[in-house]
């Protein structure tokens, strides 16, 4: 067996997935753990033609943003990559791959930075699925992410990130399913919490047999929670207990309240949700007058707050059961002035009516994917404002070239909203004018 090679590396910078990047005989090395301005031991664990990656194991000169992370998990449960580095620091290190990603794929450069929105930093996500696996040489159950190699689910005993009342009950979770006679028929369970309940959907593969049954009830009543089983596709999804669990959450800024399903899309973080809402309706600026497209509108998280400020807003969204919910919540909430269509945005929509009409704004909140293929038919003349929302710098930065190169745009102001703080992921938002 080969001795580890351990190698003194100096960290110049961070990846996009918050790893140290240090260079050594002219080759990038990847390295976990350490952070910009360090200088470390670190072990090389897999080494590739273009770049090695390798694990720190001792810091010899540490960054003044270091701190000690919170949660005894950090390093082995994946769910979070930057548990090392003060809150401050992340925000400013997302910036950067932000800026970084302008320049290099869409060579475009904000004419100002907006300074980055920020939350608390921890029990914030209200939505998040942990794996669940069985484990005959620990005799137990565990749930949790997976491990940052991603082959085995972390033993987790709670977690830090997710709304506290999971994230305080995760060795009580893993205990529940355990006892459970069908925990090998469970490979996941998802979390979902609106203002005022938090449910549990537990994904099983053969029906759960009576007394298991009766046991996710028992903890569900016990710990306040309600529960859901899926046992097939997402419209399998009903409630176990209590009979009719309702979940919903407020935008406040707006005077309304969402309603949704366990398994729909709803932006993780609540507080910076409504502080995103808030940014991008600064940035957009609707008018009374104005007739405002909102693309990607899910269940109306933008929608319904500019329907308060313009005369009309088109939603379109491509998932039939967000629509379907959108236009309940518009009808629950007393807003007339919405218009929902179901449409896949990534395919030719120029002949559909609602793409034929003129809109004084645009509001964009894609996927990862991005927004490209909208653009082959958006925006048309009489658009003098797009803001755009995004959870991919990386598209963002290549739909900001196009706005600013084809379509006669200039990228006014840009900026970075921490959705998922410790985590490496980037949410951004951009303010476009013709």
């Amino acid at each position: 067996m080969k001795a580890p090679i351990t190698l003194e590396l100096d960290i110049t910078d961070l990846s996009h997935d918050g790893r140290g990047v240090a260079r050594h005989d002219g080759k990038a090395i990847f390295v976990r753990g350490a952070l910009a301005g360090e200088r470390v031991l670190a072990r090389l664990t897999q080494r590739h033609r273009h770049y090695d990656e390798a694990q720190a194991e001792q810091v010899l000169l540490a960054s003044p943003d270091r701190v000690e992370p919170r949660c005894p998990h950090f390093g082995v449960c994946g769910g979070c990559a930057l548990q090392h580095l003060a809150p401050a620091a992340q925000i400013v290190a997302k910036q950067r791959v932000l800026a970084e990603n302008f320049e290099r794929i869409g060579h475009v450069e904000p004419k100002r930075w907006l300074e980055p929105l920020t939350s608390a930093v921890w029990g914030y996500r209200r939505k998040g699925r942990l794996s669940v696996k069985y484990v005959d040489k620990k005799g137990k159950a565990l749930v949790g992410f997976r491990e940052e190699n991603g082959r085995y689910v972390a033993d987790l005993s709670r977690c830090e990130v997710l709304t506290p009342a999971v994230g305080e009950r995760i060795e009580a979770l893993a205990g529940l399913v355990g006892s459970l006679g069908g925990v090998r028929e469970i490979p996941q369970i998802e979390i979902a919490a609106g203002d005022d309940t938090t449910a549990l959907i537990f994904r099983h593969l053969q029906p759960l047999s009576d007394a298991d049954r009766a046991a996710l009830v028992a903890f569900g009543q016990a710990q306040g929670l309600a529960i859901y089983l899926q046992p097939g596709g997402n419209d399998s999804v009903h409630p176990l207990w209590p009979e009719a669990p309702r979940l919903a959450f407020r935008i406040e800024a707006a005077d309304v309240e969402l309603e949704f399903r366990p398994l729909d899309f709803i932006q993780v973080n609540s507080a910076m949700n409504e502080a995103m809402i808030a940014h991008a309706l600064d940035l957009l600026d609707p008018q009374p007058g104005d007739q405002v497209l909102d693309l990607f509108c899910g269940l109306g998280n933008f929608t319904f707050p500019l329907a308060r400020r313009s005369a009309r807003v088109i939603g379109v969204e491509g998932e039939h059961g967000l629509v379907q919910r959108a236009k309940e919540n518009a009808e629950r909430n007393a807003i007339a002035n919405v218009e929902y269509h179901v449409a896949n945005l990534l395919d030719d929509q120029r002949d559909t009516p609602w793409a034929r009409q003129r809109y004084d704004k645009i509001l964009l909140d894609p996927p990862r994917s991005g927004a490209e293929a909208v653009f082959e038919y958006l925006p048309k003349k009489g658009t003098d404002r797009v803001v755009y929302v995004s959870c991919h710098p990386a598209s963002l930065a290549r739909d900001a070239g196009i706005l600013v190169q084809r379509h006669g745009f200039r990228l006014k102001a840009a900026g970075v909203m921490d959705m998922f703080p410790h985590t490496a992921h980037v949410e951004s938002i951009a303010l476009f004018e013709r």
